[in-house]
């Protein structure tokens, strides 16, 4: 049991707004949505109908809320979602997604609708944090009358076309800062003792406990081993305190938790955790897993279609 604290707040006592206030006081820009995403984004317009689903109030012209839509959106397509950035500081989840969109989407829209909204958080994407301003997750907002207004935006997006997608892939990485930081800090805001947990050495997925898809989550894993090393359990069988389903798998109730990957009633749904401290791995690498994962996903799906 860890005797350390967080800098900010009393122990044991929950955050007010003098504690809010300061930790937001504490953030500090570290680099820039427009150039790093959105310029991105806007590159591909030849390729998708870029859509501009909302703006957060924080800076509206900053923080422009963007997906990219594929230009021939048919009706009798099955619909898929690839979502990244719910956690800004989550680099990869938003990379992997754009590189996604750049590289190999085009091999999908015959027999998919598209839909890729590569950064659901660009505030916490500039200052690299878990966290909105407001000291709200939002991987814990999609819920009516979401706290979050970046999971209210992406609510709001998926509506406009129904929540019966098939698929949704939510990319995400787990980080040595979930230990050094972020947890630490939800403790504290919480007024909570931390308690320390091992952050997964490698690559692993969250199902839906609800609707596991053990062959779909398989075949993400097996495609990503080819490029990044898979997470071990931990020494009780578990990653992130969660049993191990299979190789590299643990399952959540998705939507009960509010995650992100709850937001549609897609059959196929499943959240990425890459992890980029490794020394094994590069920035480049940990990209092309997110787009590893994404593309084998549809692979098995469409393979279940035509059978």
């Amino acid at each position: 049991m860890s005797t350390a604290f967080y800098p900010i707040g009393t122990p044991g006592m929950p955050w007010g707004e003098q504690e809010k206030a300061q930790w937001l006081a504490s953030i500090t820009v570290k680099r820039s949505y427009h150039k790093e995403v959105v310029e991105k984004i806007h590159a591909l317009a030849d390729k998708f109908d870029v859509i501009q689903y909302g703006a957060l109030s924080y800076d509206e012209t900053r923080f422009p809320l963007l997906a990219l839509k594929s230009k021939n959106w048919d009706e009798h397509k099955p619909k898929v979602l690839v979502t990244g950035g719910v956690h800004g500081y989550e680099t990869s989840g938003v990379q992997g997604a754009i590189k996604f969109a750049q590289t190999r989407a085009c091999e999908y829209e015959h027999d998919f609708n598209l839909l890729i909204a590569p950064c659901i958080s660009p505030w916490g994407y500039e200052v690299i944090n878990r966290w909105n301003p407001n000291a709200v997750d939002p991987n814990r907002s999609f819920v009516e009358n979401s706290p979050a207004e970046e999971s209210a935006g992406l609510m709001s997006l998926v509506a406009l076309y129904g929540k019966d997608f098939l698929i949704h892939i939510d990319l995400h990485e787990t980080t040595d800062s979930d230990e050094g930081e972020f947890r630490p800090a939800l403790a504290a805001r919480d007024g909570k003792e931390y308690e320390p947990d091992i952050v997964p050495d490698g690559f692993y997925l969250v199902g839906d406990s609800e609707n596991p898809q053990e062959g779909f989550q398989k075949a993400m894993i097996d495609a990503v081993r080819k490029v990044t090393h898979i997470a071990p359990p931990d020494s009780n069988g578990n990653i992130i305190g969660a049993p191990v389903e299979q190789e590299g798998v643990i399952n959540y109730p998705v939507k009960k938790l509010g995650l992100c990957a709850g937001v549609t009633d897609s059959e196929y749904c499943t959240t990425t955790e890459v992890y980029p401290d490794s020394p094994k791995v590069t920035d480049d690498e940990c990209n092309d897993a997110q787009v590893a994962a994404v593309t084998a996903g549809l692979d098995y799906v469409l393979a279940q279609l035509k059978q």
